[in-house]
């Protein structure tokens, strides 16, 4: 049903830019309070005993799902934005205080995140030398973090990477490509250090 309504409305530019209107604000990227509080709250895939802190910014929209698994809980001050393609976070996980987590982003069970991580699905266009940054727009490229995956405080995973099963970011690591599975990584740009399986350094 979702993907019609939404077929039908790309068929339709003039109608799609009314319902655009009414549920997002024009110049501040948010829902309105009304999209927030009184729609969104209902169209939340929420797996048992999971745990959304009242402080979190849940800048969700209809047009796109968010989903949490059973058990799973999402820290105080963190910030929560599908603006730009789905989000699903798995069971047992935390995400740690003050965190960012913007779609397009896939991750697992078992996944535990330090404090003030910021994972980005969203990328901006800058190529145009004629025009400005603002105007150029956006798009998604999505993350996706596998099941058993433990971050440090402050870890930026960006656009486009995938971090394998049973992996560890240190903590202030900026992730700019996918990571192996079973590996440690560390640095800007981060870089895979040891290795778990095998119990070796990585030169």
């Amino acid at each position: 049903m979702r993907e019609r309504i939404y077929n039908w409305l790309k068929q339709n530019p003039g109608i799609k830019a009314k319902v655009h209107f009414c549920l997002v604000h024009p110049y501040r990227s948010r829902p309105r309070w009304w999209v927030r509080n009184f729609l969104m709250p209902f169209m939340i895939k929420r797996g048992k005993g999971a745990y959304i802190s009242s402080s979190v910014r849940r800048d969700l929209y209809p047009f796109n799902k968010f989903e949490i698994g059973s058990k799973s809980v999402i820290e105080a001050n963190s910030v929560l934005n599908n603006g730009m393609g789905n989000i699903k976070i798995g069971d047992n996980c935390l995400i740690g205080i003050g965190s960012v987590i913007l779609g397009e982003i896939v991750i697992g069970n078992h996944v535990g995140t330090g404090q003030y991580c910021v994972f980005t699905g969203l990328n901006h266009n800058y190529e145009s030398l004629n025009s400005t940054f603002d105007s150029q727009g956006t798009y998604a490229d999505a993350i996706v973090i596998e099941d058993d995956v433990v971050t440090g405080s402050h870890v930026i995973i960006l656009p486009g990477v995938r971090i394998g099963t049973h992996s560890v970011i240190s903590a202030g690591s900026v992730v700019t490509r996918s990571v192996p599975p079973y590996s440690l990584v560390s640095g800007n740009p981060a870089k895979v250090v040891f290795n778990f399986k095998t119990g070796q350094r990585v030169n």
